[in-house]
């Protein structure tokens, strides 16, 4: 079962044309990715409905925070695409530049209500940052 989330931590949007901004935010980087992935996520269908039947695993190799963030809300959305999953938690972890994230979902069921698909995580708008309060993970997603 899935780590149940911290409540400082949040989610959030911002306008952007015809693709949807997503904000995570938490006390950690790996927080802040982590609540990035529930806003792409929320997105595309109501997080609450999804059982953590499924495991996916993510791990990658990256230096670079936001584009770490790219790799991270990607990877997920291609693995959810290929096995056909609505996912609906997230926990991430880093050692130095290796990443190793796990999601939990299931197979999309009929009474899923489906809202607006996400193609892809994208660099425009893409931030990373941090402050003495927390971090915050921000880019605009392809819809």
């Amino acid at each position: 079962m899935a780590p149940v989330g911290h409540p400082a931590e949040s989610v959030g949007y911002f306008d952007h044309d015809a693709d949807i901004g997503i904000i995570g935010r938490g006390s950690t980087v790996e927080t802040a990715f982590e609540r990035s992935a529930v806003a792409v996520f929320a997105v595309m269908t109501d997080l609450s409905a999804i059982r953590p039947l499924r495991r996916v695993d993510v791990a990658f190799d990256e230096d670079d925070l936001e584009f770490a963030l790219v790799r991270w809300l990607n990877g997920l959305l291609a693995a959810a695409r290929e096995d056909g999953l609505a996912l609906g938690q997230f926990q991430l972890t880093r050692a130095g530049t290796h990443w190793s994230g796990v999601a939990w979902g299931e197979p999309w069921r009929e009474d899923i209500e489906r809202g607006v698909e996400v193609k892809g995580a994208t660099l425009t708008e893409l931030s990373v940052t941090g402050n003495g309060g927390g971090w915050e993970a921000r880019c605009v997603v392809d819809v």
